[in-house]
C-alpha cells in the first residue's frame, strides 16, 4: 500500500475514535443483575498465594496455560499468529467479556484484554483519578459502580487463569487537541501508567469490598503493554513505557509484515487489510469499519447490520489468508466490548475465531504470548522474515528461505541451474 495511503488510514483512525465518545473505549456500564458468589474465580485452592499490598491482586505462582517459547528450528515454517484483543475490557450487562472468554476457549485461542483502570475506580471516589492535563476526577468514559466492578473483577481473574493477558488501555481516554493523550509528556503519560496501576492494585480499598478473592496476579509483573486511546500519543507512551519495562505496545498502524522493535519495544501494531467492496485497505478494529459503513452513528440502519458485519469478516479473513498463504506475519485485529450496529461485529469476530483458531499452524495467541515467542528467535531470523512482503511467501520455500544456507538462484539468472528443454 502508498504511504500515502497509510498516513490516512491512521489518521482516520485517530480522527475517527476523537469523534465520539463511544470511539475507542465506553464505560463499563454496570448492571445490578448476576451478582458473583464471594469466592467465584478465586485462584485454585492448591496454588500458591501470596497477598500482595491490601489484597486486591496476589501472586499465585506462574500463569496457568502459557506455552514456553520454542525458537524455530532452520528451515522450519513459521506458526501463523493471531491476536484478539480488546479495548477498554470491562463486564456490563452486554456480558461480552464472558462471553468472549467462553469463545476463547472454544476455540483453543487466548486473547488480550486492555482493561481501563477507572472500571475499578467506584464513580464516588473518582477524585483520586489526576489525569494528565484534565481536572481532578474527570474521565470521558466515566467510572463504575460496585456491581460493575465486582463483575468486572470476576472476569479479570477468571480470564488471566486460562491464560489470557491482561493489558491496559490507561483510565479516562482522552483524545483530541485538548489536552488529549497525543499532547502528553513522557512524565505524563508515566503518571497516567501508575495510576492505572494502582487502581488495579487497590480495588479492594476503593470499593470496600474486602472479603473477594484477590486478583491472581502481580500487576507490575503482569503489565507488558498497551494500546492508546485513539491510537494517539504513541511516540511519548513508548519512551515511558520502555522506561518502566513494557514488551510491546499496539497504537500504531501498519501493514501485514513481520514486527520490528522501537525505542526497545515490540511494535505489535494493527494492521491494514483488504475492505471487500471499496478500493483501500481498511484497519483491523471494529470501529473503523463501523465508521466506514455508518459514519458517526453507532446504530446505523438495520437493513444493513448483516452486511456491514460479513464485510468485517470477510476483510478480516481475506487478510489471515494473505498471511497464512504468505509471510506469516502475525495478524493482529483490535475491538471493542460494544453493540454497535445490533451487535454485528460482535458476530463477525465469533466467526473470524471459529474459522482460523482451529487451523493446522494457527495460534490465536495474547500479545503477551506472541512477544515471548519472538524474543526466542535467532534475530537474523526474524530479520528475514521482515523482508517478506505483504502476501509473499519465500519463492524457494519456506526450507530454503530459513534453512541457514544460500537459495539457489532462480532459473535464468548467472549461477542458475542450467536451463533444459
Amino acid at each position: 500500500m502508498a504511504a500515502t495511503q497509510r498516513i490516512a488510514a491512521g489518521a482516520m483512525a485517530a480522527a475517527a475514535c476523537a469523534a465520539s465518545l463511544a470511539g475507542c473505549a465506553t464505560g463499563a456500564n454496570s448492571s445490578k443483575e448476576g451478582a458473583p458468589g464471594p469466592q467465584k474465580g478465586a485462584p485454585p485452592p492448591n496454588s500458591v498465594l501470596h497477598l500482595i499490598g491490601d489484597g486486591s491482586t496476589a501472586y499465585t505462582g506462574t500463569q496457568p496455560h502459557l506455552p514456553r517459547p520454542e525458537r524455530l528450528e532452520p528451515g522450519q515454517k513459521p506458526p501463523q499468529f493471531v491476536i484478539f484483543s480488546w479495548d477498554g475490557a470491562g463486564e456490563d450487562s452486554q456480558k461480552l467479556f464472558s462471553h468472549f472468554r467462553e469463545v476463547a476457549k472454544a476455540n483453543n485461542a487466548t486473547m488480550t484484554y486492555f482493561l481501563s483502570g477507572v472500571y475499578l475506580l467506584p464513580k464516588e471516589k473518582r477524585d483520586l483519578y489526576r489525569p494528565p492535563q484534565h481536572a481532578q476526577g474527570s474521565s470521558e468514559i466515566g467510572f463504575n459502580d460496585e456491581q460493575g466492578i465486582a463483575d468486572t473483577v470476576t472476569q479479570l481473574r477468571l480470564a488471566w487463569l486460562e491464560g489470557n493477558e491482561i493489558g491496559t488501555h490507561f483510565n479516562g481516554h482522552f483524545c483530541g487537541n485538548e489536552g488529549g493523550v497525543g499532547k502528553w509528556s513522557v512524565a505524563e503519560w508515566k503518571s497516567e501508567i501508575s495510576q492505572a496501576k494502582g487502581f488495579v492494585k487497590n480495588w479492594k480499598t476503593n470499593t470496600g469490598m474486602t472479603k473477594e478473592p484477590p486478583l491472581p496476579f502481580d500487576y507490575d509483573k503482569e503489565l507488558i503493554g498497551a494500546r492508546t486511546p485513539c491510537l494517539e500519543g504513541q511516540k511519548n507512551f513508548m519512551k515511558a513505557a520502555r522506561d518502566l519495562g513494557f514488551r510491546y505496545d499496539t497504537s500504531g498502524v501498519n501493514d501485514q509484515v513481520w514486527p520490528k522493535k522501537r525505542y526497545g519495544l515490540w511494535d505489535l501494531s494493527m494492521q491494514l487489510v483488504p475492505f471487500p467492496g471499496h478500493s483501500y485497505e481498511q484497519l483491523t478494529m471494529d470501529y473503523n469499519f463501523m465508521v466506514n459503513q455508518s459514519g458517526t452513528s453507532t446504530q446505523g440502519d438495520p437493513d444493513k447490520y448483516d452486511y456491514w458485519g460479513d464485510q468485517m469478516r470477510d476483510g478480516l479473513i481475506k487478510g489471515f489468508y494473505r498471511a497464512y498463504d504468505g509471510n506469516r506475519a502475525p495478524l493482529v485485529i483490535g475491538n471493542h466490548f460494544e453493540s454497535w450496529n445490533g451487535g454485528t461485529y460482535m458476530r463477525a469476530i465469533d466467526e473470524v475465531v471459529e474459522q482460523v483458531c482451529n487451523k493446522p499452524d494457527v495460534r490465536c495467541v495474547s500479545f503477551h504470548q506472541l512477544a515471548d515467542w519472538l524474543d526466542a528467535q535467532d534475530p537474523q531470523v526474524l530479520a528475514r522474515l521482515r523482508t517478506l512482503k505483504v502476501g509473499e511467501a519465500p519463492r524457494q520455500g519456506w526450507a530454503s528461505f530459513l534453512s541457514g544456507r544460500s537459495a539457489p538462484a532462480p532459473k535464468g539468472v548467472p549461477g542458475a541451474p542450467a536451463v533444459t528443454r
